[in-house]
């Protein structure tokens, strides 16, 4: 086995995990929090709020086990030069290779931090993939989108999703971060352009750049999402939970009005797991108004012919809403 910088973890030791949101994304941010209380202590989740209404109502709401990183607090120059040429979610990819190292700068007894997407939500427990991390001895764990063969996208969004990614405090660990973050502040843009795509296919790189250092997850059947759901639900014993599933398009259209997912068809056999979505939604949403906060409402697109796309998509059962009354 490999050796790393660092002893490997005790099972009482907080698995530490970053994410980042605004305010538009509280709701979702929420459930990731409480898929980690109800399986994933003991953690401490680092969110970094991309606005000071989100870092406020965090404040009011006072979650267990959280520490809050305003985003003015970690803008260096370096940032700050590029933000201005990009679009925010452009500028949020940027970011994404940061988010560890502004952990590790806050504490120094962090041995290593997971970054989350805010939109997972776990079934199981996190340890069951930080393990393998652990017993492979290498210093940043990634994961891969694992696609269903219709909707395989891996040569324009890459073979890697930036959901579940693991940085060991190591000399390693931080070289990877540090090249990551260096690519991003040269190029992160929301398209496809010489082999590059957002924050995301500089990962693709990495198995060949990085063969010692980096550990590909092998248990993709328990990373599933939208793309590869139906796929793996084909394979697997039904009793056997994965451990997240990646929300991914999952949008708060209103208070009462969800949009489930977009651009793809799903089985029913899938739905179990937007019901127990829709359920801690439901949950948050009732502890916002408990505590007068007002839930931000999905921009609708301005395009051409939007109905027609809209008309077209639910036709064919490529994208579904949900009534959230139900739930509340």
């Amino acid at each position: 086995m490999p050796s790393i910088a660092n002893d490997l973890y005790s099972t009482a030791d907080p698995d530490h995990f970053v994410t980042y949101f605004d305010n538009n994304f509280l709701p979702i941010g929420l459930c990731l929090h409480a898929s980690l209380l109800e399986h994933g202590q003991p953690f401490h989740l680092w969110i970094l709020c991309l606005d000071e209404l989100v870092e406020q109502n965090l404040r009011n709401l006072a979650l267990q086990f959280v520490t809050l990183i305003p985003l003015r607090e970690v803008e260096d120059a370096r940032l700050l030069a590029v933000k201005k040429t990009r679009s925010i979610g452009e500028y949020c990819w940027t970011l994404t290779p940061f988010t560890p190292q502004f952990v590790f700068d806050r504490d120094a007894q962090v041995r290593r931090v997971t970054y989350l997407d805010a939109d997972l939500f776990f079934f199981t427990s996190p340890k069951i993939l930080l393990d393998e991390f652990e017993h492979s001895g290498k210093h940043v764990l990634i994961t891969e989108h694992a696609y269903a063969p219709e909707y395989d996208r891996t040569e324009k969004s890459g073979r890697f999703c930036v959901q579940f990614m693991t940085f060991r405090r190591s000399q390693q660990g931080v070289d990877v971060m540090r090249w990551w973050q260096d690519r991003c502040l040269e190029w992160c843009f929301d398209r496809y352009e010489d082999g590059k795509f957002g924050d995301q296919k500089y990962l693709d790189l990495w198995p060949s750049l990085f063969p010692n250092e980096i550990h590909i997850l092998e248990q993709v059947h328990n990373t599933l999402a939208p793309w590869n759901v139906d796929y793996f639900l084909s394979k697997a014993s039904p009793s056997s939970p994965p451990v997240f599933f990646h929300f991914q398009s999952f949008r708060l259209v209103n208070r009462s009005v969800a949009r489930l997912y977009v651009g793809i068809r799903m089985k029913k056999q899938a739905f179990k797991f937007y019901e127990s979505y829709l359920i801690c939604i439901g949950r948050q949403l009732k502890t916002m108004n408990a505590f007068d906060i007002s839930v931000a409402e999905m921009p609708t697109p301005i395009r051409k012919f939007q109905f027609l796309r809209d008309f077209y998509m639910r036709l064919f059962k490529k994208v579904y809403y949900a009534d959230l009354k139900n739930y509340l």
